[in-house]
């Protein structure tokens, strides 16, 4: 059995047109929607409306950790526009090309900057969404967990901590634990070129340690100081920035 596993596509519909190639199944874990690409300002939703320097000047801000300025910022640019009706028109269009590039079987959960409530218009027949569910692929049983958790950013799939946690409790036991944030582990956390911690979830460090699956897979961050570290029997793999590399993650058994 052969699953290739992808995360962080961020608007790249083409790699990930030929990502299930080979594969008997693709396991997707977030973060379709390119909002910003911090590596060409000129790439999102956000360039695309209000221009390449102002995406300059956000992410100057943001790297900075100037948070509250990036914010009055960004709502200078919204006044007098329709933010949620200009932002969904854009989320539709990216939404259309990339579940249009799955192929089936698809199984998918949403990360941190995904819109849930537009996901069931897009996914076609053999796609299938899970956030706090399971699904059997290839006699293994693969549990997945979408979102992220609060932060400063204001992502617009991030949940409290409580309601993360009880969707990782109702997995139960899993072979293969599937999410797009990393467990609480400092050294799966930091990004090494945003030179910043991303959060991770001490519930899933915790069903780590308890459930003990063969691999716990996630992404989120996109350029991990380490990419994988095993905590007891578990596998613990960042399968990579989709978006930049274009290559999924084999899982083979």
């Amino acid at each position: 059995m052969r699953v290739h596993v992808v995360s962080d596509v961020h608007g790249n519909s083409r790699d990930l047109a030929t990502a299930g190639e080979g594969a008997d199944a693709l396991v997707c874990l977030g973060d379709l929607i390119l909002f910003l690409d911090y590596a060409d300002h000129s790439r999102g939703i956000f360039p695309d409306l209000f221009g390449v320097e102002s995406a300059d000047h956000i992410v100057e801000l943001r790297t900075a950790r100037r948070f509250a300025e990036a914010r009055e910022f960004s709502r200078s640019l919204w006044a007098g526009v329709d933010r949620a009706a200009a932002t969904e028109r854009a989320v539709r269009k990216q939404y259309a090309e990339l579940f249009a590039a799955f192929p089936a079987p698809t199984y998918a959960t949403y990360g941190n900057v995904d819109m849930p409530p537009l996901w069931p218009e897009y996914a076609r027949e053999g796609t299938t969404v899970l956030d706090g569910e399971t699904a059997d692929i290839g006699g293994l049983r693969f549990g997945f967990v979408g979102g992220g958790l609060r932060t400063p950013m204001r992502t617009p799939y991030e949940i409290d901590d409580e309601t993360y946690a009880a969707k990782v409790e109702a997995l139960g036991e899993v072979d293969v634990l599937c999410s797009h944030i990393p467990p609480e582990v400092p050294e799966l956390c930091y990004d090494v070129v945003a030179r910043r911690f991303e959060r991770g979830s001490e519930a899933l460090l915790r069903a780590v340690r308890s459930v003990r699956p063969r691999f716990h897979l996630f992404g989120h961050v996109h350029q991990p100081l380490v990419q994988r570290m095993r905590i007891g029997p578990t596998e613990c793999v960042n399968v990579g920035h989709f978006n930049a590399t274009g290559t999924p993650w084999v899982l083979e058994w």
